[in-house]
């Protein structure tokens, strides 16, 4: 679909009821994807799809909910999405993020934002965890860091910088990266992010400079793209995904990987 089309009657329809569905179930759920992008960085782009976002607990109550209306349901990636089918056209069952790193909890749901999605009242998922998911997104074929950029734009004043920073946890420099991208595409908004923030980031790189030569052999390029680093797994390095560093079984890895290659166009 191109980017500047709108959504189909057909989809828009799906789209709805599903929103209606939700709504009367009493399982919580977040709007997600373009909807909230729309709302939190003022993009004037349309919303071509619907990402919903439930805690992993609630992810199987949601497809078999729609299952049992006749819906074709498939929990695509056990360790953190599933799919609700109408035809072609699907809705995203989103409970945590394809590095298995930014799982949807109780935060989500405590700092999300009131809306109407297709004239339904919603929640939108936080600006906060947005950044933190979108932040991971540096695949060959798709990069979110114009999104981290969008958003810091639009909310930086606002943002809650400690959650975020809380929310990186041992992966801040990944935030810090996307921190020095703002600095040169928006310079003269420096000051959207506060100077805490920039000293408390550069402090830490610098002692994980340090540190570096007494590292244990670990990759954590896998959770930036789940193909471009496999090599390095090959070589020796630890695969950063995998538990315990990571969240993610190497089932989870295989399945990840697989879906990676057989979505890669024919030459």
């Amino acid at each position: 679909m191109d980017s500047k089309q709108k959504l189909s009657p057909t989809a828009k329809a799906f789209f709805t009821k599903t929103l209606k569905i939700l709504s009367q179930s009493g399982i919580p759920f977040l709007v997600g994807g373009g909807y909230a992008m729309k709302r939190h960085a003022r993009l004037d782009r349309p919303a071509r799809d619907l990402d919903i976002f439930v805690t992993p607990g609630d992810a199987e109550r949601v497809l078999r909910l729609f299952a049992g209306m006749g819906f074709q349901v498939e929990m695509t990636f056990p360790h953190w999405l599933g799919k609700i089918y109408r035809g072609r056209t699907y809705v995203d069952v989103i409970f945590s993020s394809g590095n298995g790193v930014a799982a949807v909890d109780a935060l989500w749901f405590e700092h999300a934002t009131a809306d109407i999605v297709l004239n339904q009242h919603v929640r939108l998922c936080p600006p906060e965890e947005m950044i933190w998911s979108k932040a991971y997104v540096m695949e060959r074929e798709r990069f979110d860091g114009a999104d981290v950029n969008h958003l810091i734009l639009a909310c930086g004043e606002e943002l809650d910088w400690k959650r975020l920073l809380w929310r990186f946890g041992a992966h801040r420099v990944v935030l810090l990266s996307h921190l020095i991208l703002f600095l040169f595409v928006y310079p003269s908004e420096a000051e959207r992010v506060p100077d805490w923030v920039w000293d408390d980031l550069l402090t830490e790189l610098e002692a994980e400079r340090r540190m570096s030569a007494m590292a244990d052999p670990i990759c954590r390029g896998t959770l930036l793209s789940r193909e471009q680093y496999l090599g390095a797994v090959v070589q020796g390095y630890r695969d950063a995904r995998l538990v315990p560093q990571g969240t993610m079984t190497h089932e989870d890895v295989r399945t990840w990987t697989k879906a990676a290659r057989e979505e890669k166009p024919q030459s």
